[in-house]
């Protein structure tokens, strides 16, 4: 009688075991967006939905980022970037420069197609360097210098990172402005990472032949509709244009490429708009935000972005300063530091658990030695350039 009654209870059981384990995945795998959701609705509490509220998005940063963010995809899937990365790794034929190149791709990435996705793209063909040669010793360090490559190598581009599309927009900076505020900061870093490199010993290492034969007119198509997110970007043509013309070719030529773009992240610049801009308009915090902002942008711009991340940090400060200057490159060099500094971050991370069994301990005291090292060293350099 027990047993029968047992094994009737079972499958609610079961089923109540398997809704919690679908809700912590989620949770798990769309943590930055949960907090920046949580975030938004406590703020919505303190400062009731209004028409107010409309001003508070930012259409044109989240026009450019969706169009970026689906044509990459696009690219991805008929493995360009794959193409792209074989053909500079194949040409070094041993550990040190491999891992060099793997680190400049992810750099030269992130400034192209924003830091994110250029770790998506990349850290997948880090492993398998490194997995099908037989270094697997060298996964974490590579990693960590992706990562680090990723978040500083973004900076000195409009659209490299997220925080600096939105910035470059809400202060309307100019190109050759912006580009040369962030250079010294770009140069110090490119340095920093390839001294760390040039650490790795000298180890012989040979890739298995893998044939990529790139479709032409996807391809030319694809570069075109890139250049068009770029040039929308750098505010040559009416950021609407980019919403009607790449959906369009994208139903047409690649509908898996639409679907696979990284709406959550979309959504939590969503909700990041909502939490800054009700935060703004809290008089508490306009106070302190204020005058903290106008001791020292810089420091106050790094030390948020450990707590809060570079993104909502970028959005929140704009909101308390003029001073782009010192916002822009203090949420830029602070997106190095803890790991919840920059969602990219959080990306290396889940990617390294997911593919070396969850060794987490030993990686993260390795990715906060660099990282800190790294951002002590450029916030110190900056606050006497700025």
């Amino acid at each position: 009688m027990h047993s029968a009654v047992k094994r009737q209870s079972s499958p609610h059981h079961h089923h109540f075991r398997d809704i919690l384990h679908t809700l912590l995945d989620f949770l798990k795998k769309n943590a930055v967006l949960c907090i920046a959701t949580l975030a938004a609705v406590i703020t919505a509490c303190i400062v009731p939905p209004d028409s107010e509220y409309l001003a508070y998005f930012d259409w044109k940063t989240l026009t450019c980022l969706f169009c970026v963010l689906a044509v990459v995809c696009a690219l991805r899937n008929i493995r360009f970037f794959t193409f792209l990365a074989r053909k500079i790794v194949t040409l070094f034929k041993n550990t040190r420069a491999s891992i060099l190149a793997l680190v400049y791709i992810t750099f030269l990435g992130s400034m192209l197609i924003a830091n994110d996705m250029a770790l998506l793209t990349f850290l997948p063909l880090g492993f398998f360097v490194l997995s099908s040669t037989g270094k697997k010793k060298y996964m974490a360090f590579t990693f960590i210098m992706q990562n680090i490559a990723a978040n500083l190598g973004g900076m000195l581009t409009p659209f490299g990172n997220p925080q600096n599309l939105y910035l470059y927009t809400k202060f309307n900076i100019p190109t050759g402005e912006f580009i040369a505020t962030m250079l010294p900061p770009f140069c110090i870093s490119v340095a920093l990472i390839t001294v760390c490199c040039l650490f790795v010993k000298k180890e012989p290492l040979s890739l298995e032949e893998e044939t990529i034969t790139l479709p032409k007119a996807r391809t030319i198509i694809y570069l075109i509709l890139f250049a068009l997110s770029i040039i929308i970007v750098f505010r040559i043509i009416p950021f609407w244009i980019g919403l009607i013309v790449i959906p369009i070719a994208l139903l047409f030529m690649d509908r898996k490429a639409l679907a696979k773009v990284d709406y959550g992240l979309l959504l939590t610049f969503v909700m990041f708009f909502i939490f800054s801009g009700n935060m703004a308009r809290i008089p508490a915090v306009q106070s302190l935000f204020g005058s903290l902002m106008s001791e020292n942008p810089l420091l106050v711009s790094v030390l948020s972005c450990q707590v809060i991340s570079n993104v909502p940090s970028a959005i929140l400060l704009s909101q308390f300063t003029a001073d782009w200057r010192a916002l822009l490159v203090g949420v830029n060099i602070g997106g190095v530091g803890t790991l919840i500094s920059s969602l990219a971050s959080l990306i290396t991370f889940k990617e390294y658990t997911s593919k070396t069994d969850g060794k987490a301990g030993k990686y993260i005291l390795l990715f906060s030695a660099f990282n800190f090292g790294f951002l002590i060293i450029l916030t110190v350099i900056q606050s006497f350039i700025l």
